[in-house]
């Protein structure tokens, strides 16, 4: 059976984006990111998949989408977050890597058993956020606090959480 953890670098105010994109730069997130989730599938809504513009190397990328047309080359295309688990059952660690709709969706959910968040210790101005992560459901099982440095311009902290047994 499979793992299913939502990683997410989220803001102090649950802020994720803007305007499709990133609103920080922290190199440090982007290499756990890709050392975290390399050799994994990850599934992904449409417009998180066209912000990053093409699918991840050494990665299973699948993307839902409620578009029956959309095709994206060397991507897995489905309709459900249902069906993205489906296709990606073999793998036993699958990460939800965004957007807002899905980690909404996700979060509401039983199949997430972790949450793989990077906390970035400033506010800022998006027009996507994620939900809020209820310490009555999600308990946190490890962090790693760090200071900002001349590549990370804001403090983080990289912080594991698994699904409390209720």
């Amino acid at each position: 059976m499979s793992r299913i953890t939502i990683i997410a670098a989220i803001a102090n105010n649950n802020a994720l984006g803007k305007d499709n994109d990133l609103i920080w730069h922290l190199p440090a997130d982007l290499k756990r990111f890709k050392q975290v989730t390399s050799g994994h599938h990850i599934l992904m809504g449409r417009n998180t998949f066209e912000s990053i513009g093409k699918p991840l190397p050494n990665r299973t990328t699948v993307i839902i989408t409620r578009n029956n047309n959309y095709k994206a080359a060397g991507c897995i295309v489905v309709d459900s977050i249902e069906k993205a688990l489906e296709v990606s059952k073999n793998d036993e660690q699958i990460f939800i890597i965004g957007g807002a709709q899905i980690y909404k969706q996700a979060m509401s959910s039983n199949w997430v058993d972790q949450l793989d968040i990077t906390q970035v210790h400033h506010s800022f101005e998006a027009d996507v956020y994620f939900p809020e992560i209820d310490s009555e459901i999600w308990e946190e099982i490890s962090r790693e606090d760090f200071s900002a440095d001349e590549k990370n311009q804001y403090k983080y902290s990289f912080i594991r959480y698994k699904k409390r047994k209720l």
